[in-house]
Protein backbone atom coordinates (compact mmCIF):
# COMPACT_ATOMS: atom_id res chain seq x y z
CA UNK A 1 0.00 0.00 0.00
CA UNK A 2 1.19 3.47 -0.86
CA UNK A 3 0.66 6.61 1.24
CA UNK A 4 0.42 10.26 0.33
CA UNK A 5 -0.40 13.60 1.90
CA UNK A 6 -3.46 15.54 0.91
CA UNK A 7 -4.52 18.97 2.14
CA UNK A 8 -7.88 20.65 1.93
CA UNK A 9 -6.73 24.25 1.55
CA UNK A 10 -8.22 27.29 3.33
CA UNK A 11 -10.67 27.95 0.48
CA UNK A 12 -12.01 24.40 0.69
CA UNK A 13 -12.41 24.58 4.45
CA UNK A 14 -14.01 28.04 4.49
CA UNK A 15 -16.45 27.10 1.73
CA UNK A 16 -17.59 23.97 3.60
CA UNK A 17 -16.25 21.54 1.00
CA UNK A 18 -14.30 19.24 3.35
CA UNK A 19 -17.06 16.64 3.52
CA UNK A 20 -17.45 16.58 -0.26
CA UNK A 21 -13.68 16.23 -0.81
CA UNK A 22 -13.32 13.48 1.81
CA UNK A 23 -16.39 11.68 0.44
CA UNK A 24 -14.91 11.63 -3.06
CA UNK A 25 -11.69 10.17 -1.71
CA UNK A 26 -13.49 7.45 0.24
CA UNK A 27 -15.77 6.57 -2.69
CA UNK A 28 -12.61 6.16 -4.79
CA UNK A 29 -11.38 3.48 -2.38
CA UNK A 30 -8.88 5.69 -0.57
CA UNK A 31 -8.42 5.10 3.15
CA UNK A 32 -7.72 8.06 5.46
CA UNK A 33 -5.23 6.92 8.09
CA UNK A 34 -4.61 10.32 9.72
CA UNK A 35 -6.36 13.68 9.65
CA UNK A 36 -6.06 16.98 11.48
CA UNK A 37 -7.14 20.58 11.13
CA UNK A 38 -4.38 23.15 11.63
CA UNK A 39 -3.89 26.84 11.02
CA UNK A 40 -0.37 27.28 9.64
CA UNK A 41 1.79 30.19 10.69
CA UNK A 42 3.66 32.05 7.95
CA UNK A 43 6.90 30.43 9.12
CA UNK A 44 5.34 26.94 8.87
CA UNK A 45 3.91 27.66 5.41
CA UNK A 46 7.32 28.88 4.22
CA UNK A 47 8.93 25.68 5.56
CA UNK A 48 6.32 23.48 3.85
CA UNK A 49 6.70 25.29 0.51
CA UNK A 50 10.50 25.79 0.82
CA UNK A 51 11.09 23.82 -2.38
CA UNK A 52 9.32 26.68 -4.21
CA UNK A 53 11.09 29.60 -2.46
CA UNK A 54 12.66 30.86 -5.70
CA UNK A 55 9.37 30.83 -7.61
CA UNK A 56 7.26 33.93 -8.21
CA UNK A 57 4.21 32.44 -6.48
CA UNK A 58 6.02 31.61 -3.20
CA UNK A 59 4.88 34.71 -1.28
CA UNK A 60 1.29 34.52 -2.46
CA UNK A 61 0.92 30.78 -1.81
CA UNK A 62 2.38 31.04 1.68
CA UNK A 63 0.10 33.99 2.48
CA UNK A 64 -2.90 32.10 1.14
CA UNK A 65 -2.07 28.93 3.08
CA UNK A 66 -2.03 30.96 6.32
CA UNK A 67 -5.35 32.70 5.59
CA UNK A 68 -7.40 30.08 7.43
CA UNK A 69 -7.36 26.52 8.71
CA UNK A 70 -6.43 23.58 6.52
CA UNK A 71 -7.16 19.88 6.84
CA UNK A 72 -4.09 17.67 6.41
CA UNK A 73 -4.61 13.97 5.74
CA UNK A 74 -2.55 10.87 5.17
CA UNK A 75 -4.19 8.78 2.47
CA UNK A 76 -3.55 5.12 1.75
CA UNK A 77 -4.40 2.85 -1.20
CA UNK A 78 -2.69 1.06 -4.02
CA UNK A 79 -1.22 3.70 -6.34
CA UNK A 80 -2.76 6.40 -4.09
CA UNK A 81 -0.56 9.23 -5.34
CA UNK A 82 -1.86 8.87 -8.90
CA UNK A 83 -5.38 8.09 -7.72
CA UNK A 84 -5.49 11.23 -5.55
CA UNK A 85 -3.98 13.44 -8.25
CA UNK A 86 -6.56 12.13 -10.74
CA UNK A 87 -9.35 13.00 -8.26
CA UNK A 88 -7.93 16.50 -7.74
CA UNK A 89 -7.49 17.33 -11.42
CA UNK A 90 -5.00 19.69 -13.03
CA UNK A 91 -3.52 22.46 -10.87
CA UNK A 92 -5.21 25.07 -13.04
CA UNK A 93 -8.95 24.41 -12.80
CA UNK A 94 -9.36 25.64 -16.40
CA UNK A 95 -7.29 22.63 -17.49
CA UNK A 96 -8.92 20.12 -15.11
CA UNK A 97 -11.21 17.41 -16.41
CA UNK A 98 -14.94 17.55 -15.63
CA UNK A 99 -15.82 15.75 -12.41
CA UNK A 100 -12.49 16.49 -10.71
CA UNK A 101 -12.36 18.44 -7.45
CA UNK A 102 -10.58 21.40 -8.99
CA UNK A 103 -12.85 21.60 -12.06
CA UNK A 104 -15.95 21.40 -9.88
CA UNK A 105 -14.91 23.78 -7.07
CA UNK A 106 -11.67 25.73 -7.63
CA UNK A 107 -11.66 29.42 -8.49
CA UNK A 108 -8.06 29.77 -9.74
CA UNK A 109 -4.60 28.18 -9.81
CA UNK A 110 -3.85 29.14 -6.21
CA UNK A 111 -7.30 28.80 -4.68
CA UNK A 112 -7.70 25.31 -6.03
CA UNK A 113 -9.20 23.59 -2.96
CA UNK A 114 -6.67 20.76 -2.51
CA UNK A 115 -3.00 19.84 -2.44
CA UNK A 116 -1.59 16.37 -3.06
CA UNK A 117 1.96 15.06 -3.00
CA UNK A 118 3.44 14.57 -6.46
CA UNK A 119 5.63 11.54 -5.80
CA UNK A 120 6.72 9.00 -3.18
CA UNK A 121 9.68 11.03 -1.87
CA UNK A 122 7.61 14.21 -1.62
CA UNK A 123 4.80 12.27 0.06
CA UNK A 124 7.16 10.89 2.73
CA UNK A 125 8.55 14.38 3.47
CA UNK A 126 5.14 16.05 3.51
CA UNK A 127 3.60 13.38 5.76
CA UNK A 128 6.43 13.86 8.28
CA UNK A 129 5.86 17.63 8.20
CA UNK A 130 2.33 17.22 9.58
CA UNK A 131 2.23 13.84 11.35
CA UNK A 132 4.32 11.69 13.66
CA UNK A 133 4.18 7.89 13.56
CA UNK A 134 1.80 7.69 16.55
CA UNK A 135 -0.81 9.77 14.71
CA UNK A 136 -0.98 7.52 11.65
CA UNK A 137 -3.30 4.53 11.95
CA UNK A 138 -2.13 1.19 10.60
Amino acid sequence: MERTLSIIKPDGVSRGLAGEVIGRMERAGIRICAMKMVHLTLEQAKMFYAVHKERLFFDSVTQFMTSGPIIAMVLEAEDVIKKNRDLMGATNPKDALPGTIRKDFASDVEKNIVHGSDGPETAAQEIKFFFNDLEIQR
